[in-house]
């Protein structure tokens, strides 16, 4: 067997495996703020739209795990994490804003700090996917479930924000 193909192989499974760290430990720090905050999003008025609590964790975490597999399809395509560099900026925007979003709204408890912040992340989850359609289209197509929830969120965001103003 051709050594090459078996160190390219190692290499993938460790970019994958760094990937899918990288996206777990957002998605941890973001349980971290919200959690502790349920009780007090259970006082809050909610549209009719709100979806039951259990739906919030399987959709995350499944977004999570779509967006650790684009991210290393990208570094996979562009040869190593440095040659995606211009990729990996907007993806790291997008991460931190997800995490300051879960601060703002949850931790914070501050409805209208996470509707500033989810808006900025809108833009930032459309930078990365432009970003990563240059490196991969299937990349960028795997974010899009990302996109929607992201925009669900921001209309559930906004009218709790004017139920509770």
């Amino acid at each position: 067997m051709d050594r090459s193909f078996n160190i390219g192989r190692i290499r993938s499974g460790l970019a994958l495996l760094l990937s899918l760290l990288i996206c777990a430990t957002a998605l941890r720090l973001g349980s971290t703020l919200t959690t502790p905050n349920l009780g007090w999003y259970a006082g809050l008025a909610k549209p009719d739209f709100n979806p039951p609590n259990w739906v919030f964790p399987v959709a995350w975490t499944t977004l999570f795990c779509l967006m650790a597999v684009s991210l290393w399809l990208v570094v996979r395509a562009s040869g190593g994490w440095i040659a995606s560099n211009r990729a990996l900026l907007p993806f790291g925007v997008q991460l931190v804003l997800n995490v300051a979003w879960s601060y703002a709204f949850f931790a914070h408890q501050n409805p209208f700090a996470g509707v500033c912040v989810i808006i900025a992340l809108i833009a930032a989850i459309i930078w990365t996917i432009v970003a990563f359609a240059r490196r991969d289209r299937l990349a960028a197509w795997l974010l899009v479930p990302y996109l929607g929830w992201v925009m669900f969120a921001t209309a559930l965001n906004v009218t709790i924000w004017r139920l509770n103003a």
